[in-house]
């Protein structure tokens, strides 16, 4: 194999012991990462996801302090397209009558 010029064929036998060796490298891998995601190690993804809300959550909570601190109006956490944390609020007002 290691003398074979770049481009040229694989006879069919070294072809089929060549796709035979990924195939069972293939099923070893796979049954590797099978035993390790039945395994106690959470997902690396959930974990960092539930950090990520966390971070969120605390930034949130903090923005909506130095609001009502800061402010007269009236403010609520809510997710937004537009990445703001908090939301003014604009109290409805009943009409005079």
């Amino acid at each position: 194999m290691a003398n074979n010029p770049p481009g040229q064929v694989f006879p069919n036998k070294a072809r089929v012991a060549i796709l035979a060796e990924l195939d069972k490298e293939k099923k070893r891998l796979m049954q590797t990462q099978s035993m390790h995601s039945i395994g106690a190690r959470p997902n690396l993804k959930v974990f960092r996801d539930n950090a990520e809300q966390q971070h969120i959550a605390a930034q949130q909570k903090a923005a909506l302090q130095h609001a009502h601190t800061h402010s007269s109006g009236f403010f609520i956490t809510q997710d937004s397209s537009f990445g703001n944390l908090i939301l003014p609020v604009i109290p409805r007002l009943e009409p005079e009558s």
